[in-house]
């Protein structure tokens, strides 16, 4: 028999070593609340990545279906539903490498059914699922342009203030974006997206092509008439606040505001703070952040951990009201700001991948975005698949975890599967939760973000 002492004792112990309660954070997902559409998320492997992965001295075909699945695989990777393709300008990559004698001649296109092993990643992606594919041009061939290049700026003959000796080249360049859509048709690929400028406001070493905002409306009404059929993009701006001056042009034109179905900014030279000043749809469709080494970690404050893509995916779909993210680079090499680091036949992943996969992987194409209301450091989204399940996302940004009692209104739910990405979960499933009455209560980590997978 224990003495009263060493009960004290114990009651002490115990009341030292239980957690303070605190009441739970109440979070309302309310689906009478709808949003944007989703489109769906993406990524590209422009540039030669795709060579990197399937070309000679590529990676071993087992190698390549571990890369395809962290990628594109609904159970298992990231599920993405994008891909982002690049309509190449150099002799090396055009389907019109040399001038066939001026803009009223007989175009000379070239197909070698390859495009850097684009043609062999969108296939790939279709037998995945992957019905959206967007192919972007960064310049037109450089005998279209007034500086002659490919790359370093420049602009499209013909445009307003942009005359040339070799004459108006705006019909041809359409004509050749369009065909560049024929030439995948050919490969069993529908080109959905189209666009025909990328950082129009940026000039670089590489391909590059100058647009103003002007310029950009005027060629919109060019290309819309040849690419019927197509969604046509604009424009690719390299910041999101400058993207707003594009657009604020289209829409300021009845023509071309009527083409236009989709602007596209990206989030280098500014972040996203707003929506864009259309009621048209809008992607984030491209962006990787800053970053000087190869980075695998979740939470460590560079700035280009998994954290911060959670956050930046976060704000876009909940502040920029976007329809669509499109990373920069899936699977690159070296020091890259990818999802993925590629090493001969080997490879590495970034927590980069799963702060992205507990979006793309659970929000499906034509999914609403619903209210959720978000507290203190628990930033909150809610998205209504169209087979009925929810995708309840929740990042916790505070240092410390946050017990949340989850209220669900005019939704139909059964169970809610937990899916964990942080230091040590990659998107990782946890215990279900039953919902009863339409409320579930569980706890989110420190520097976490979790997905709640809800079934009717």
């Amino acid at each position: 028999m224990r003495s009263a002492v060493s009960v004290l004792a114990l009651l002490l112990m115990s009341t030292l070593v239980s957690p303070t309660a605190h009441a739970a954070t109440t979070i309302t997902v309310d689906g009478s609340g709808e949003h944007q559409t989703i489109d769906g998320f993406g990524f590209s492997e422009a540039f030669g990545r795709g060579e990197i992965m399937h070309g000679s001295q590529g990676l071993s075909a087992p190698k390549q279906r571990e890369i395809l699945d962290l990628l594109l695989s609904r159970n298992t990777g990231a599920g993405m539903s994008i891909l982002r393709l690049g309509i190449g300008s150099t002799s090396a990559n055009s389907i019109q490498p040399t001038n066939p004698g001026g803009p009223d001649a007989t175009p000379r296109y070239v197909w070698d059914r390859d495009d850097e092993s684009q043609v062999w990643l969108a296939q790939q992606a279709k037998a995945y699922g992957v019905d959206r594919f967007y192919a972007d041009a960064w310049s037109a061939p450089g005998y279209m342009k007034t500086n002659g290049d490919e790359a370093n700026g420049g602009s499209l003959c013909g445009l307003a203030g942009a005359s040339c000796a070799s004459g108006d080249w705006r019909r041809a360049y359409a004509n050749y974006l369009v065909q560049y859509t024929k030439f995948y048709a050919q490969e069993g690929i529908r080109i959905t997206d189209l666009g025909f400028t990328n950082e129009p406001d940026y000039t670089s070493d590489y391909s590059s092509m100058r647009f103003t905002p002007a310029q950009a409306a005027e060629f919109v009404k060019v290309l819309g008439p040849i690419a019927a059929g197509l969604k046509v993009t604009c424009c690719d701006s390299f910041g999101w606040n400058q993207q707003s001056a594009y657009t604020k042009a289209i829409e300021a034109d009845p023509a071309a505001r009527g083409i236009v179905a989709t602007h596209t900014g990206h989030t280098y030279a500014s972040q996203i703070t707003g929506p864009l000043p259309t009621t048209r749809r809008s992607w984030m469709s491209e962006w990787s952040p800053n970053g000087t080494t190869w980075n695998e970690n979740w939470d460590d404050g560079s700035g280009y951990d998994g954290l911060t893509i959670a956050k930046a995916v976060h704000t876009a779909l909940t502040t920029g009201n976007v329809n669509g993210y499109v990373y920069w680079y899936g699977a690159s090499t070296g020091a890259t700001r990818g999802l993925i680091q590629l090493n001969g036949d080997g490879y590495r992943v970034s927590k980069r991948l799963w702060a992205l996969a507990n979006y793309s992987r659970f929000i499906r194409p034509n999914a609403t975005r619903i209210d959720a209301t978000s507290s203190g450091d628990l930033l909150m989204s809610a998205f209504r698949n169209t087979d009925g399940t929810l995708a309840v996302v929740a990042l916790n940004t505070g240092t410390t975890a946050n017990s949340v009692s989850y209220k669900l209104k005019n939704v139909i739910a059964g169970t809610a599967t937990p899916y964990l990405t942080n230091t040590t979960g990659n998107t990782t499933a946890q215990s279900s939760v039953r919902v009863t009455g339409g409320t579930f209560t569980a706890t989110v980590p420190a520097r976490s973000l979790i997905t709640y997978r809800i079934t009717p």
